[in-house]
């Protein structure tokens, strides 16, 4: 096993380094203000996963809604593989899981069960791309789910998701485009954002946030 990466990164660095190298989003940064990220928090993988399968192509608030009810389903209300596979599938289709989400979540606790998912010890001395490697063989789990994991979990630094939307969005008002740029466009316009690549996506994230704000 090799070494551990710590969570999180340095923030102050990070913003020094956005505002050095991109004085387009450093305009966006300075209306903002600074970000104030914690990555501490404790977290299994099965229920990680589980919370983003729920979430998926569903609005905060009913994503919000499902996930809560299958939650209280389960011992502590923390989603794992042996409460998944003790649940029959009409008390998960009864909170409100879709069919295609039930086949992903008996496909996710079926790969824990076989002590194929890694755990949060072992995803810690893991790099990203390996991460991506172990997790996307789950059925409904693609690589933009393991970004957020590696983004919002593990605070890995230099991640951007370049298919999520709201990043592009983002992107493009940094760069006054009439469209959000696609995903290879995206790529190349973040270099310079490395290594702290993954501030940025939470910057992007939160620009189109305030335009919405001044607009309403």
């Amino acid at each position: 096993m090799g070494m551990r990466i710590a969570r999180g990164f340095d923030l102050a660095e990070a913003h020094a380094h956005l505002r050095r190298g991109d004085a387009r989003l450093a305009r966006w940064m300075r209306r903002i203000g600074p970000l104030q990220l914690d990555f501490s928090a404790r977290f299994q993988t099965v229920d990680a996963l589980a919370r983003s399968i729920l979430h998926q192509q569903l609005s905060g608030k009913a994503a919000a809604t499902i996930t809560a009810r299958v939650a209280a389903l389960m011992p502590r209300a923390r989603i794992t593989e042996a409460g998944l596979a003790a649940l029959p599938d009409a008390a998960l289709r009864a909170a409100g899981v879709s069919a295609n989400k039930l086949a992903a979540l008996r496909d996710l606790a079926l790969r824990a069960q076989r002590g194929e998912l890694p755990s949060v010890r072992q995803l810690e001395y893991m790099d990203d791309a390996a991460i991506v490697a172990a997790l996307t063989p789950v059925r409904g789990i693609g690589r933009w789910t393991v970004e957020m994991l590696l983004m919002f979990r593990l605070g890995r630094p230099d991640v951007l998701p370049l298919d999520d939307l709201g990043v592009r969005m983002g992107a493009g008002l940094v760069d006054a485009l009439a469209t959000p740029p696609p995903p290879r466009a995206l790529a190349e316009r973040g270099a310079c954002w490395a290594p702290y690549r993954s501030l940025a996506g939470f910057y992007l994230w939160r620009v189109v946030e305030h335009a919405r704000s001044v607009s309403a």
